[in-house]
């Protein structure tokens, strides 16, 4: 799988790959596809109460795991799935939110989704990307 550069940011994503054995990004030409990312701090792991709290880490979150993947940010996302504990007012008005301040230029395809459990259990959001990076800019 040499076509294939899996990373890991330092802190919760070195952890991760380590205990549960999974990269949180894979890079394949110029795309780039994220684990799902949380609310978390990435190195003490904390992850605060308040949803809006949850979400603009997650997005920051994604963010860093971009860049470290190689993509610039936000910028090259094309794609969003966005998995919600409470898919309420509430949630949808501060990830609308964080869409607009991370993606002020463009309009990503989006899905998002109500589920009963995420995978660490103070997540109230998790957030997957997919990313394309300009050919001009490899």
């Amino acid at each position: 799988m040499s076509h294939l550069t899996y990373t890991n940011y330092k802190g919760l994503g070195e952890r991760m790959k380590d205990s549960t054995w999974y990269s949180q990004a894979v890079r394949y030409g110029n795309t780039v596809e994220c684990s799902g990312q949380g609310g978390w701090d990435r190195e003490t792991e904390e992850i605060p109460d308040d949803i809006e709290a949850q979400i603009n880490r997650a997005f920051d979150n994604v963010e860093h795991n971009l860049k470290v993947a190689g993509a610039k940010g936000w910028e090259d996302v094309f794609c969003i799935r966005a998995y919600f504990i409470e898919m309420n007012e509430e949630s949808m008005a501060a990830f609308v939110a964080a869409l607009k301040k991370y993606c002020p230029n463009h309009q990503p395809i989006l899905t998002a989704v109500g589920v009963t459990k995420l995978g660490i259990e103070a997540m109230k959001i998790e957030v997957e990307v997919k990313a394309q990076i300009p050919a001009d800019r490899k």
